[in-house]
């Protein structure tokens, strides 16, 4: 191939602005996202940033977990979990800008979600010892999570996801009704840390992280389109420390007070125009684990913690 006939390729290599940071961090789990006023992308998608392990930092001790599967934190949306399971640990953060780029460099926001992750005896003890949550039927599997040492479990909407009592945090999830409404209807987030939430997944979408150790706090569901006038959603759910919420309105963020991980929530669509039925009770096995205050009307959000 001529010389000229290679010199457009050649052209089409662009050195962007860039620039590369080393954050220590210690140990324990956080969130990393852009800071509120950062400018819009351009159409190249710029400015990104764009999180990993440092250089000589070994293998193991820190982990990054992105929404995007690409790993990357685009423009002003975004985030990336980071667990350190020994610190002090380097994570290093590369800011991506177009080449001409006038503007600072993004600037990004570090939220502690929680401590040193152990596990204590007695709660290893009591995941070991609890059920697995049974695989749905064929044909009703709508919600899908990823759980602490059990891996992808399913359950149908109106069952409980997870187990109550069983100290296993859930990692992720996905919701996807199949009868009640369509699932392009009801979108969701997680709970990341006090007054921080995932962007919203629509039905279907996977929201969280796998296989990672990074618990998600809480969730939060909404109805939207038609099913939104004719369809309400009833929310319950159990974490790690003992703490029980609900039944409530799940449009509003369901979390403990004390930021513990979600352990199980159990979901309920319901027809504006049917009678209210009872909520649904958790398992015997549950009950049986911890005693716990149980809250009245989908009213108000209510905490109580194990006696």
């Amino acid at each position: 191939m001529s010389k000229t006939a290679e010199a457009p390729t050649q052209n089409r290599v662009i050195d962007l602005k860039a620039g590369a940071h080393m954050m220590v961090l210690d140990a324990g789990i956080f969130c990393i996202f852009h800071a509120a006023g950062q400018p819009a992308p351009g159409p190249a998608g710029l400015p990104g940033v764009r999180i990993s392990r440092a250089p000589g930092t070994p293998a193991g001790i820190v982990t990054v977990s992105t929404f995007e599967e690409d790993g990357w934190i685009g423009a002003s949306s975004g985030a990336a979990l980071v667990r350190v399971t020994r610190g002090p640990a380097a994570v290093l953060v590369t800011t991506y800008q177009e080449p001409n780029s006038q503007a600072e460099a993004p600037k990004i926001q570090v939220a502690q979600l929680a401590g040193p992750t152990s596990t204590a005896p007695a709660a290893v003890a009591a995941a070991e010892s609890a059920a697995a949550p049974a695989p749905a039927a064929a044909g009703v599997a709508e919600i899908s999570a990823h759980v602490q040492r059990q891996g992808d479990v399913a359950a149908p909407i109106g069952e409980w996801m997870g187990t109550p009592g069983s100290q296993a945090w859930i990692e992720g999830f996905a919701i996807a009704p199949k009868t009640s409404i369509p699932t392009s209807d009801i979108e969701y987030q997680a709970v990341l840390g006090k007054g921080w939430l995932s962007p919203w997944s629509e039905g279907g979408q996977y929201c969280g992280s796998r296989g990672m150790a990074l618990p998600i706090l809480g969730l939060r569901v909404r109805l939207k389109g038609e099913s939104a006038q004719t369809h309400h959603v009833r929310l319950s759910s159990t974490f790690t420390d003992g703490t029980r919420l609900g039944p409530v309105d799940g449009t509003d963020a369901l979390e403990a007070d004390s930021l513990a991980p979600l352990e199980a929530f159990l979901l309920e669509i319901i027809p504006n125009d049917a009678a209210e039925e009872a909520p649904v009770k958790a398992p015997a096995k549950a009950a049986a684990s911890k005693a716990t205050k149980t809250t009245k009307a989908p009213a108000k959000r209510k905490a109580s913690s194990a006696d």
